[in-house]
């Protein structure tokens, strides 16, 4: 093979190589057991204050990873939790965002392909990237907010130094 041959593939080849990285990127993706993590820390919660919930853990593209309902409750929270928990994964913001844009008025938010506007759904954040949500539903939705909060926070100890 002569030297301009071989020089000439190779910098095909480290040119090829170049586009194919510049058209990937990688990200951090909830695994099971962090998903498992989450909502354990959402139980524990919900259980000292003797709340009946159900918690949801999404991935960040809004699919179920985990699905837990405490005893005794409703059935109905079981969807509600679900869709706040993917709420908030599709749309990286808690889905009290788009309840408080009802209340204040913006009732075209109900409109939003996907999204729920009812308090309880929270981002699941790892180093500063929504890898997931977390949603909860069955008490007040403060309560649900607040028992979210706690196993989302979870997410901290996931993170890279």
């Amino acid at each position: 093979m002569s030297k301009k041959l071989s020089t000439g593939l190779t910098m095909g080849i480290v040119l090829f190589a170049t586009t194919v990285q510049s058209q990937l990127i990688e990200k951090t993706a909830l695994t099971l057991e962090g998903a498992k993590r989450i909502a354990a820390a959402a139980e524990a919660k919900a259980k000292a204050e003797g709340a009946r919930v159900v918690i949801a853990v999404v991935d960040e593209s809004g699919s179920l990873l985990l699905l837990e309902r405490l005893d005794d409750t409703q059935v109905a929270s079981v969807n509600v939790g679900i869709d706040k928990a993917r709420t908030a994964a599709i749309y990286r913001r808690p889905s009290k965002v788009f309840e408080d844009q009802v209340k204040n008025g913006r009732v075209s938010a109900l409109a939003l392909n996907g999204a729920v506007a009812l308090q309880g759904g929270v981002p699941i954040l790892a180093n500063g990237n929504v890898i997931g949500a977390i949603g909860v539903s069955g008490e007040t939705p403060a309560q649900d907010e607040d028992i979210a909060i706690a196993g989302a926070a979870v997410a901290a100890s996931f993170t890279k130094p």
